[in-house]
C-alpha cells in the first residue's frame, strides 16, 4: 500500500486538451488504475479526446465534458464540479492540466474537503530552455504526470505501459484492408496546430513521392477536416499506393486498427505521434520550433528518430505557437526531404 492513500476511494482526474496531451495521460492514467484495483478513477475530458480511451481499465470511468456548452465559463466549471462531486463521491483530484478551467474544479473540490494534487508545469524551466540558458531542463510530461497521483499516495509505476489491446485480439475495422505477408505499411502525419511544428507540404509531398515508388510499400495519410483533406487529395489521387484517411469518416477505434498494421509512422510533434505510441508503433518525428527536450516526445519513442537542425535559436517554443523571428522557419524548410526518407528506412529495416 502506497504512503498517504489512506480515505482514497474515488479520484477525479482532468485533462480537457489538447488531443495529444491526452493521448499522452494514458501511458500514466492507465497503469496507475490497474495498480490501484481499489480505488475508482473517474476522467473528466472533451467529447472528442474522450472517446479515444479505449481498452480501458475496469476502475476508471470516463466522463466527456462540454466545456463550449453546458460547462462553459466559470459558473459553468463550478456545476461541474458540484456534478461530480455528487454523483462519484470524489474524494481526491488529480489536476493533469492545471488552467483556469481546472483550478475552478480544483478550488470547489478543496472547499469540500477534497484533497488536490496538481501538475507541476515548470514554468521557470520552461522559459529557461526558450532563452537557451546553460543547464535548462523540463521534466518529461509522462513524468509530471505520474508524480501527481504519486502525492496522493497512489501506486504509480513508472513506464509499464506497453500498448493498447496488449495481449489481445487487435481492433478490425472495415476502413483498414487486409495486410499483405510481405507489405510495409507507413502512416504519415503531415500536419499540426502550429506552423512552427509542421514541414512543408511541397517538401512532404517529395517525401511520400519517394516512400510511395518502394516495393511492396502501401503509405496511408493520417489528417482530419476540410483543408487537410483537400490538401492530401493530390497524393492520394496521384500514387495508386496511397490512401488518405482524411477522406474516410473514422473513429479512434479505426485509427488504432490501421496502427496496428503499420510498421513506421512519420509525424510532427502532434497528436498522431502520441497515437501512435500508444500501438507500440516507431515514430520518425520531425521538429521544427520545438525539441523532445520541451517534453513532449512520443512515449517510449527513441529520440534517434527525431528529425531536427541543430540551429540556436532552437526551442523557440515550447508549444510552438509563436512566429518564427527570421520569418524563413528555417528549422523546418532547411530539413531535406532525403534526409528524413532515409532515418524512415532505418527504422524499417530494424
Amino acid at each position: 500500500m502506497a504512503k498517504n492513500k489512506k480515505n482514497v476511494r474515488t479520484v477525479l482526474i482532468t485533462r480537457f486538451s489538447a488531443l495529444g496531451d491526452v493521448a499522452l495521460t494514458i501511458p500514466v492514467i492507465y497503469p496507475v488504475c490497474r495498480a490501484n484495483p481499489d480505488v475508482n478513477f473517474v476522467l473528466a475530458t472533451q467529447t472528442w479526446p474522450a472517446t479515444m480511451m479505449v481498452d480501458a481499465p475496469h476502475n476508471l470511468t470516463v466522463v466527456d465534458v462540454d466545456v463550449k456548452g453546458r460547462y462553459k465559463g466559470f459558473r459553468g466549471m463550478w456545476r461541474l464540479a458540484e456534478k461530480l462531486k455528487r454523483h462519484y463521491n470524489i474524494d481526491a483530484i488529480a489536476d493533469l492540466h492545471s488552467v483556469i478551467r481546472s483550478w475552478i474544479i480544483d478550488f470547489w473540490m478543496h472547499l469540500h474537503g477534497v484533497r488536490v494534487s496538481r501538475i507541476d508545469k515548470e514554468r521557470m524551466a520552461r522559459r529557461a530552455l526558450v532563452k537557451h540558458k546553460p543547464g535548462a531542463h523540463v521534466t518529461p510530461t509522462l513524468e509530471r504526470y505520474r508524480l501527481v497521483f504519486e502525492k496522493l499516495g497512489l501506486n504509480a509505476p513508472k513506464n509499464t505501459f506497453t500498448r493498447l489491446f496488449d495481449g489481445k485480439q487487435l481492433p478490425t475495422s472495415a476502413l483498414v484492408p487486409k495486410k499483405g505477408e510481405d507489405e510495409c505499411w507507413i502512416a504519415v502525419s503531415p500536419f499540426s496546430v502550429h506552423k512552427g511544428k509542421e514541414y512543408s507540404l511541397k517538401q512532404m509531398y517529395q517525401v511520400v513521392e519517394r516512400l510511395s515508388q518502394l516495393p511492396n510499400t502501401h503509405i496511408f495519410l493520417m489528417g482530419g477536416g476540410k483543408s487537410e483533406k483537400l490538401a492530401l487529395r493530390p497524393l492520394a489521387k496521384r500514387f495508386h499506393n496511397v490512401t488518405s484517411l482524411a477522406e474516410i469518416k473514422h473513429a479512434f477505434l479505426d485509427e488504432f486498427a490501421l496502427l496496428g498494421k503499420c510498421d513506421v509512422m512519420l509525424s510532427m510533434d502532434s497528436a498522431n505521434m502520441h497515437l501512435a505510441s500508444l500501438m507500440a508503433v516507431p515514430v520518425v518525428s520531425v521538429w521544427g520550433a520545438t525539441t523532445p527536450q520541451c517534453g513532449f516526445l512520443g512515449y517510449r519513442q527513441s529520440e534517434d528518430n527525431a528529425v531536427q537542425l541543430d540551429l540556436p535559436c532552437r526551442p523557440c517554443a515550447i508549444y510552438g505557437e509563436k512566429d518564427c523571428k527570421f520569418k524563413d522557419y528555417h528549422c523546418l524548410t532547411g530539413i531535406s526531404p532525403d534526409t528524413i526518407v532515409e532515418r524512415v528506412l532505418q527504422v524499417v529495416k530494424r
